[in-house]
């Protein structure tokens, strides 16, 4: 009987989250449908002048896969991957190591003035980026890096506050016995972090990996600012400059959005052990 009402609860959890998630797989859902038919199914209506949405509207007859090659012809995908590739690999790398490097400084040092610098570093991820977006871009403009990739690289690697505090929590829950003991065999500071901190935080820095991951690959507001060379334009941008010129063409739009969000679940789908792992181990001791 107890095994009986154990499967019961699972199954009612299972029913509870599959519903809950519905309102979330829509919008993907009828993304993926439009990208798979032809704009005469798109714009179908049963007389009533507006096109039909309902959960069999949903369903594309026939399937149309053209829309996927044609997107890729419509507009510069295959540029705009990769250079959004190359910004989120130098971003990945610099946000984390830089990030790391700080938190086992917080975490494992004592300095003058330690705790002070933390909280200030925490209140800075209330500042919203409006406040600060003029200034920052008027000081890349006079630096003369506008138009580059430079502004959206470079402060990566000062550290990324919301992963620095990630960290911090990561590192102050390692016993201090093994940096001792190390210490102990003459190990200096940058020896202990490099091979012992790092090794053991990987799931934490895989989780900072996967969040710098998906804000540089979704980036809309960076390359609107900083870019004006279509050759250097993003799979976000380069959308959003697509549909603004051919409004029209939901189905190649759709596709493209397809292709542009596929990479992110992908990544996710294979990554989410180690994402949740990371997540769960700094909140506290183990």
């Amino acid at each position: 009987m107890a095994n009986r009402a154990d499967r019961g609860r699972k199954l009612l959890v299972w029913l509870a989250l599959v519903v809950l998630s519905i309102p979330a797989l829509l919008p993907m859902a009828w993304m993926v449908s439009t990208s798979l038919k032809t704009d005469k199914q798109v714009f179908a209506t049963e007389g009533k002048g507006a096109p039909t949405v309902s959960l069999k509207s949903l369903v594309p007859r026939p399937v149309n896969l053209k829309n996927y090659p044609d997107a890729l012809t419509a507009l510069p995908l295959r540029v705009y991957v990769r250079n959004t590739a190359f910004l989120c690999l130098m971003n990945i790398l610099g946000a984390v190591l830089s990030s790391a490097v700080v938190a086992y400084g917080f975490a494992r040092m004592r300095f003058i003035g330690r705790d002070g610098l933390f909280l200030v570093m925490v209140a800075t991820m209330a500042i919203p980026g409006q406040v600060t977006m003029v200034p920052v871009f008027a000081m890349y403009r006079a630096l003369g890096w506008y138009g580059s990739y430079l502004p959206l690289t470079v402060p990566a690697f000062f550290g990324v506050p919301f992963f620095i505090f990630l960290l911090t929590q990561f590192y102050r829950t390692l016993p201090d016995e093994m940096a001792e003991a190390a210490r102990l065999d003459g190990a200096g500071e940058w020896r202990i972090f490099t091979r012992l901190m790092l090794p053991l935080s990987k799931p934490a820095l895989a989780t900072c990996a996967l969040f710098q991951f998906v804000g540089t690959w979704n980036d809309f507001l960076g390359p609107l600012l900083y870019l004006n060379d279509p050759q250097k334009y993003t799979v976000a941008y380069g959308l959003q400059q697509f549909m603004s010129k051919n409004g029209g063409q939901w189905t190649l739009l759709m596709a493209a959005a397809t292709l542009f969000t596929l990479p992110v679940v992908v990544i996710f789908f294979f990554a989410q052990r180690t994402f949740i792992q990371g997540i769960a181990t700094t909140g506290g001791r183990n």
